[in-house]
This record gives C-alpha cells, sequence and structure tokens, in this order.
C-alpha cells in the first residue's frame, strides 16, 4: 500500500454519484492540478505499478450500492451485483460487506463470488447455456436459486437435482418481448433474442415445473438489457410479467419470488442522470403489491463510474491529414470502443490550464488492426509522449473482457481507499503467459536422430 503524494484530506461520501468530471464519480477529482482517486495521485499510481491499469474507487463503488439499495430498501428488494460487469474479487468482496449479493453466468463466476464472500443463499445463477457440470456445482453449492432461460434446461436440472437427491430452487427467465431502447449487442428483451422463455410460453413453462419431483418453482426473473437510459421499458417489461404472475397463481401455482434484473444506464458521454427513485417508483408501481421477494441485478451501473483505465502517450504522429496519438493501452485491455463503437471520455491526469486549445486527433492503441482505436477526431489538448491520460466509465466491462490478443499481458488492477492502493490483480507477467502454453510430445522426437523416435516406440512394447 502506498501513501499519494497529494496532501491527505477525506473525500465525502456523498449519494450523489456523478462528478464534474465525464463519466466518473465524485471520488475522482482535479487537485492542485493532479487528476486524484479518493485521496490518491494517478501519477503515484503510475509510477508505482505502471501503466495501463485500471483503478477503482472503494467509496464510489459502496456509494452506488448505498444509493441503489437504499431507494430498495422499502420495497425489501435483495440488490445482487452482477459479476460480469467486473469480477475482481476485491470489487466482490467490497459489495459482499455492504451486503449485496451476487448474479453469475458461469460456474467460474459463481466460485469467485463465494471466494469474495458472498453467502451462498444470495446468489443467483443465470445464463442462457448452463452444462450439467454448472448446474451440478451450483446444487452442491446451495445458492439461492438457478434462473432457468428454456424448458430443455428446466428437464436437465430437474434430472441433475433428483441424481444428486436434491431439490433446485428455480425462477423461469421470461422474455418479455420489450425493446430496451439500447445497443442491439446488449438488448436481450426481444423475441429475436436468445435469452429468455417467450412470455406466451411461460405459463406452461410454470406449471411444467411445478411439476417436477426435482424443481422447486419460485417465480420468474427477467432482463431485458443494459444501459437503459429510460424508464418506460422498465415500466413496460415489469407490467408484463406481474400479469404473468396474476395468471400462474389464478392457475393454483404459488409465485413467491421476481428477479427484476439490472439494466440502469450510466454517462459515458452526454446520457441523462440514472434515475434511481424513479426506478424505484417504477418497482413500487408495477409489482411491488404482488407480495413476491424481489430481486434486482445491477453490474454496470455499480461499477463503470467507478473505475478508470490510466495510460500514457507513447508517441504523437502527424499524418498529412489526420494526427495520431498513440498510448500503450490497447483494445485487449478495453475492448468496448472495438466491439460496440462505444464512447469513452478521454482525460489528462495534468489538470489542463483554462482556456488550452482542443484538436482533433486519433486516440489509438499498438496493437495490430485497424480497430484497435479508441477515438476518431476527438477534440483534445495537445499532448506529448510520456504523458498519462485516462479512459472514464472503465469500471464496467474494462478489466472483464480484457485479453492477451498480440500475447499482451493482462494489466493490473488497483482499489484505492481514502489515501492507500492496493494491486488487486497484479500485471501478468511475459513468462506466466507463455508457460501457459505446452509442446506436443512429437516436437521432442523431431529433435531426435533419424530413427531414434521408432526405436523408442519399439522398445517400450
Amino acid at each position: 500500500m502506498v501513501r499519494s503524494a497529494s496532501a491527505v484530506r477525506e473525500v465525502p461520501r456523498q449519494n450523489e454519484p456523478t462528478s464534474g468530471l465525464p463519466g466518473l464519480d465524485r471520488a475522482f477529482a482535479y487537485r492542485g492540478g493532479v487528476l486524484t482517486v479518493e485521496d490518491v495521485d494517478l501519477t503515484a499510481v503510475a509510477a508505482a505499478v505502471g501503466t495501463p491499469a485500471y483503478v477503482y474507487s472503494e467509496a464510489a463503488l459502496v456509494g452506488r450500492y448505498r444509493l441503489l439499495a437504499d431507494a430498495l430498501a422499502p420495497l425489501g428488494a435483495m440488490v445482487c451485483y452482477a459479476l460480469k460487469a467486473n469480477s475482481n474479487q476485491a470489487v466482490i468482496a467490497t459489495f459482499a460487506r455492504s451486503g449485496a449479493g451476487a448474479d453469475v453466468v458461469s460456474e467460474g463466476e459463481m466460485r469467485r463470488a463465494l471466494a469474495a464472500g458472498v453467502p451462498a443463499d444470495r446468489v443467483v445463477f443465470a445464463g442462457v447455456g448452463k452444462t450439467r457440470d454448472e448446474l451440478r456445482a451450483a446444487l452442491a453449492a446451495g445458492i439461492m436459486q438457478v434462473n432457468v432461460e428454456s424448458e430443455p434446461e428446466l428437464e436437465l436440472l430437474d434430472a441433475v437435482a433428483r441424481e444428486m437427491g436434491r431439490t433446485a430452487a428455480v425462477a423461469l427467465r421470461v422474455n418479455p418481448d420489450v425493446d430496451a431502447r439500447t445497443h442491439a449487442k446488449i438488448s436481450t428483451g426481444r423475441k429475436e433474442n436468445k435469452f429468455g422463455i417467450d412470455i406466451a410460453l411461460a405459463s406452461a413453462a410454470a406449471a411444467r415445473a411445478h411439476a417436477l419431483p426435482g424443481i422447486a418453482f419460485k417465480g420468474f426473473a427477467c432482463h431485458i438489457g443494459s444501459q437503459l437510459t429510460e424508464l418506460a421499458p422498465f415500466r413496460e417489461a415489469f407490467a408484463r410479467v406481474a400479469e404473468l404472475v396474476r395468471t400462474v397463481r389464478a392457475q393454483g401455482i404459488p409465485v413467491e419470488h421476481l428477479d427484476l434484473g439490472g439494466g440502469l444506464g450510466v454517462r459515458y458521454g452526454n446520457e441523462p442522470l440514472a434515475d434511481v427513485a424513479g426506478y424505484a417508483q417504477a418497482i413500487r408501481d408495477t409489482v411491488a403489491g404482488l407480495g413476491c421477494r424481489l430481486v434486482v441485478e445491477p453490474g454496470r451501473f455499480l461499477v463503470a463510474e467507478a473505475g478508470l483505465l490510466l495510460a500514457r502517450v507513447v508517441y504523437v504522429k502527424q499524418g498529412e491529414s489526420r494526427r495520431f496519438v498513440i498510448v500503450d493501452a490497447a483494445m485487449n485491455d478495453l475492448v468496448r470502443p472495438a466491439m460496440y463503437d462505444a464512447f469513452h471520455a478521454v482525460l489528462p491526469v495534468r489538470e489542463p490550464p483554462q482556456g488550452t486549445t482542443m484538436a482533433p486527433v486519433d486516440l489509438v492503441g499498438p496493437i495490430c488492426e485497424s480497430s484497435d482505436t479508441f477515438a476518431r477526431d476527438r477534440p483534445m489538448q495537445e499532448v506529448s509522449p510520456g504523458e498519462l491520460v485516462v479512459f472514464c466509465t472503465a469500471g464496467a466491462y474494462g478489466a472483464a473482457m480484457s485479453s492477451t490478443y498480440n500475447s499482451r499481458p493482462l494489466v493490473p488492477e488497483v482499489l484505492v481507499r481514502g489515501d492507500r492502493f492496493a494491486v488487486v490483480r497484479p500485471r501478468q507477467a511475459i513468462e506466466t503467459l507463455l508457460a501457459l502454453d505446452r509442446l506436443p510430445p512429437w516436437h521432442d522426437e523431431a529433435q531426435k536422430p533419424p530413427g531414434a523416435a521408432n526405436a523408442a516406440r519399439a522398445q517400450s512394447s
């Protein structure tokens, strides 16, 4: 743990999540001309761990969780953090200690959640393609419920549960056919999406689940997409699920749980602030009166604005018609711009003076792909090689989606608390990366004299 170079002072822990900086929580601010995370100077982080590196604020994580949990407390809703947004165990543990459960979509995520201290009875296992082994692992762990997404999965889970002498608590994920009005690649609630059981077929599926001996049917789940900036799609989806609950109860089948998914959006650029109070009111107006135990599964909302990617300028290249700023971070570290054409604000670590001239640049990484481009024609102050910059709103789907493409090792993750910071995932060494590979035995045989391999096989036989 390292003390920052700047003066130490207490950072306000405010429920208002957004600072004056684009896409960053209030825990991030310029102080003394340098961008800080809580009370830690980012130049100190760069000196200690190098670049690129992900940096998260614990105060921002906790503040985001409390903002949502407090708004939903009168409804008795459980907040289960969606690990797919950021699966670092220090991040998970921060939420677990604040009272959150976990929404997981693989056995690996489930094991991460349990290892980070999330109680098994606060874990929900979702995902459209769970394997037999994953279902067995979920039942063995004793998690709260499995969100089943198809009738074949329901039948398999019943068989696995009976083989194990267990009963599987199940919510059926329904597809309400509601347009989330978000990016096509993160929309999950339309008929053409792969997720969930068509809502028109859900009452029959519930009857089947209720009848299966290895299944304890608990209720329904839905999740219509990510990065929603309007409340109307939530209201429409929740209302359709509420009507389904009434229909199924009229058939004599009890419904105890409702999992409402996640999806609350964040500010990458000029999006409106998430209306947390309005979201709680939408739940109150549509499903609160049903008397069900409620679960919500936020991911991006809790972590996106609580983290950034710290990078360093390597070169500035002036072409005939374009100016390129080349940084040491790349699409393998932050893939969202390449995958989704996503916008991430970019800020210098050294605060530019008022009135600094901005000029358009292409901000790119070192990977051998034209898609390794973070921004085109982005207005930016003049920077020089060696200067530090940050990519904002990078706490979600940044490190979690990173890879080792171009044999670039995974970058470190750093968690800040007050005037201290700790490396919560070390930078991967190239030697570690190479050690993951194995050469086949015939490569060794190829080094031996002609006929030696055949002689060795004959001798062994």
